[in-house]
């Protein structure tokens, strides 16, 4: 049985297939050519011209929602614990010849002011949430930064050679810090373990997750 999709009063209704998403779509007088898309919760809202045909509306409507739903998928594979593992592989393979594949590495919401940590022992990484939405590179930096520590405890010289392979060290390290000044609120934020700033810690650790 077909749905239809909701619309603003006085606007027609859109057949769509069951296995879409709920579908609101919003006519505008003030819209000539942009078409935009949206989600409100787990509704598809496409703002479209007033003047677009039934026919057109149907093309834009199918290509928008699509659009949507692979955006949206494409950013929950960005942020699962299997990408992070493939990425945190391939990292290892291009700085440290493949010697520092993890047993596991993971997102985690417990972690309030460490970008990262490790267990050595037990060759276990965990990355804050917080990095979620911020530079690929930046996220790079500190899944090496706690590869590293799968060869090397602590923060010493032999430790940073190994994480001086990564071309964007500096720069990633200044973002964090700017990251973290930022959500201080205040200028004496201080330093973390690792140099990054702000309170905040990376670091290899036997008992905390």
């Amino acid at each position: 049985m077909a749905r239809e999709a909701r619309r603003a009063p006085g606007q027609g209704a859109l057949p769509l297939t069951e296995d879409g998403p709920p579908v609101e779509v919003r006519r505008s007088g003030r819209r000539r050519k942009t078409v935009s898309a949206f989600w409100e919760g787990s509704t598809a809202v496409v703002a479209i011209p007033a003047s677009f045909t039934r026919a057109q509306e149907a093309h834009w409507v199918e290509r928008m929602v699509e659009r949507l739903q692979q955006d949206t998928a494409r950013r929950r594979g960005a942020h699962s614990d299997e990408a992070l593992m493939e990425r945190a592989a391939a990292l290892s393979q291009q700085y440290f010849g493949g010697r520092t594949e993890p047993a596991s590495i993971r997102w985690v919401t417990n972690q309030r002011r460490r970008w990262g940590s490790c267990t050595p022992s037990q060759r276990t990484i965990r990355l804050s949430h917080e990095l979620q939405g911020m530079p690929e590179w930046v996220v790079d930096y500190v899944i090496v930064h706690e590869l590293a520590h799968l060869l090397v405890s602590g923060h010493g010289p032999q430790f940073w050679e190994l994480v001086g392979a990564y071309p964007r060290l500096a720069e990633a390290k200044a973002f964090l810090a700017g990251v973290a000044f930022a959500g201080s609120g205040r200028g004496d934020a201080g330093d973390g373990g690792a140099g990054d700033g702000g309170g905040w810690d990376l670091i290899d650790d036997d008992e905390d997750a």
